[in-house]
């Protein structure tokens, strides 16, 4: 597949914005939540929403259908979790189903959600592939009030009569803009049609991909929309630029001469296909540089262990296709670097999305040849 994308957009200076400063008026106490949720998240030292969070949570208490759109590292996931806690507390009857579209995603999820509820005794589950069948329809049989899921195996949960969805009350599909493209919308309609007593539905994306209104209204009525950022920009937050490879120069020498400057501390480098992945990393750790790899042909407990790794500083360079470019949510990451162009700009503004995280500034690199 050819990128759409015109290099010359890749090119652009970070700069302060409101986003970044957004510094909310309001604290968490101000949302009134279930006194057990409201201990949580001052245990967990945040005390002001983001902007994202600020102006969905309200909504979302009240049950309201809603599409937020807000750049990654902004808070989304609290967004749709804290609402989503404080109703299973003041109703423990409701249940909630989010699905996403890679594994790392799902565990991020699931972490922040069991570190947000924990001693509330609310059950929860993970259901990804690469994980035991067996273990997973065990678990699926169990009351879980909360689920989160890749589609490939709910649906395989569903199929095998271990999982029903007729309670569950609450759908969040977040980066919907992936879960509506081809890859996932056959799963996703499965899963949505199964959810005979469903009241409310969210869809959360740092991008938006305007051609999907169609399937977007399959989902949602009447939604509020929140757009805390257009979904069709790069971020404001990261310095980008591209790096032209000549015809007598050798690309992966030039990767190597930007990767060895000291500024580039936790750097996570992007290919196009599975095979590119682990043959640059294989190079790079040739070359004395501290690589790991994740794609989608590594085990589940490989690529957890090198996303661990790579969070403790132990690897410096995490060489991975569009797998981590949603979900694999690192503190500190310096750079990103596109050792290809990537074929869409929404794939693009994922990616660069991994850095310049939480109000810092990150640096992205897109090679070009």
């Amino acid at each position: 597949m050819v990128s759409t994308i015109d290099p010359s957009t890749l090119i652009k200076k970070a700069s302060t914005s409101i986003e970044t400063n957004f510094v909310s008026k309001l604290t968490f106490r101000d949302f009134n939540l279930h006194s057990a949720l409201s201990k949580s998240i001052t245990a967990k030292g945040y005390e002001r929403p983001t902007e994202i969070q600020e102006r969905v949570i309200p909504s979302l208490i009240e049950g309201n259908d809603l599409i937020g759109i807000a750049a990654t590292g902004t808070g989304k996931t609290g967004a749709f979790l804290v609402p989503i806690i404080h109703q299973m507390l003041i109703n423990r009857e409701t249940s909630a189903l989010v699905i996403v579209p890679t594994r790392e995603l799902a565990q991020q999820v699931h972490d922040e959600f069991i570190s947000l509820t924990k001693g509330m005794g609310i059950h929860s589950s993970c259901f990804i592939g690469g994980t035991n069948v067996n273990k997973d329809m065990a678990n699926a049989r169990r009351k879980n009030p909360f689920i989160v899921a890749t589609p490939g195996r709910l649906n395989d949960l569903m199929s095998r009569k271990a999982m029903n969805l007729n309670r569950t009350s609450i759908l969040v599909l977040d980066e919907f803009d992936r879960m509506l493209d081809m890859g996932f919308i056959h799963d996703v309609r499965k899963i949505s049609s199964a959810m005979i007593s469903k009241k409310q539905t969210m869809l959360f994306s740092a991008t938006v991909d305007k051609s999907q209104e169609k399937l977007i209204n399959e989902f949602v009525m009447s939604p509020i929309r929140v757009n805390v950022t257009t979904g069709t920009d790069s971020s404001n937050r990261v310095h980008q630029d591209i790096v032209k490879v000549g015809k007598s120069e050798n690309k992966f020498d030039v990767l190597l001469a930007l990767l060895n400057k000291d500024s580039f501390e936790k750097v996570i480098l992007f290919a196009e296909t599975k095979r590119t992945a682990d043959k640059i990393s294989k190079q790079l750790r040739n070359s004395g540089l501290r690589s790991d790899v994740i794609h989608g042909n590594k085990s589940q407990n490989y690529r957890t262990n090198a996303i661990k790794q790579f969070k403790a500083g132990k690897t410096k360079i995490l060489v991975a296709t569009d797998v981590a470019a949603r979900g694999v949510d690192v503190d500190n990451v310096t750079h990103v670097v596109n050792y290809q162009l990537p074929r869409t700009m929404d794939s693009y503004i994922h990616r660069i999305g991994r850095t310049g995280r939480a109000g810092k500034t990150g640096m992205a690199y897109t090679f070009i040849n």
